[in-house]
């Protein structure tokens, strides 16, 4: 397995931003949106950047006859971000009393972008999966959402304890997203993004094309 570059890294901080402007659009009329429930983001989730879900569009263009995307979660507000951010940190420092502060930031960051970098306040970021005509899921491993410690990384993109199935179904699913542009976070394989920091990073871009924001912003 290549190195894993977390969003904790000090290289996706210091990843300049020249923000394009680009607006945050609704993406039902485009995508299947899963109908799992958001109520700490109040409908905020629905919305991308446009370069973000035109790339989408792209990727689903690109699956086998009979299925699609899935779409479940994209922007969310800084301030919710940083919420589900000091909820983990909470939770990890009661498991563990003993970590020091840089320990269970880097650990948090696994599995939560810290606040002032996150792909999904820019409107960067999507969490989706792939289901087929009728809408069901199909099995890409665990649950999204799944945490390193419950899953036993099995949440981790390239994670060997999975089944053939399943992996065959996240190479699917990430040739098509390749394809499109977007990178993924190796510790979710459900999270991909496009025009953020870490996809800068990634990808050798000289800045980010879009930075945190407010929805009506």
């Amino acid at each position: 397995m290549s190195e894993i570059i977390l969003m904790s890294d000090a290289r996706v901080a210091a990843t300049p931003v020249r923000e394009s402007g680009e607006p945050l659009v609704d993406v039902r009329k485009a995508l299947l949106v899963d109908d799992r429930k958001h109520e700490d983001s109040r409908g905020a989730e629905v919305h991308l950047r446009r370069g973000v879900l035109d790339r989408l569009v792209a990727a689903q263009a690109r699956l086998p006859r009979g299925l699609r995307l899935l779409f479940v979660e994209g922007y969310r507000p800084p301030a919710l971000q940083r919420a589900y951010f000091d909820r983990y940190a909470a939770e990890l420092r009661a498991g563990h009393p003993r970590w020091p502060a840089d320990r269970v930031r880097t650990a948090v960051a696994r599995y939560v972008s810290p606040p002032e970098i996150a792909p999904h306040t820019a409107g960067a970021a999507v969490d989706l999966t792939l289901a087929d005509a009728a809408g069901r899921e199909l099995d890409l491993g665990t649950p999204m959402n799944a945490d390193p410690e419950r899953s036993d990384g099995a949440c981790y993109t390239d994670a060997a304890n999975i089944s053939a199935g399943a992996r065959a179904n996240r190479e699917l699913l990430g040739r098509v997203l390749g394809a499109a542009g977007l990178v993924n976070y190796p510790t979710e394989w459900w999270h991909w993004s496009y025009g953020d920091r870490y996809w800068a990073l990634m990808t050798g871009a000289p800045a980010a094309l879009y930075g945190p924001r407010e929805l009506d912003s």
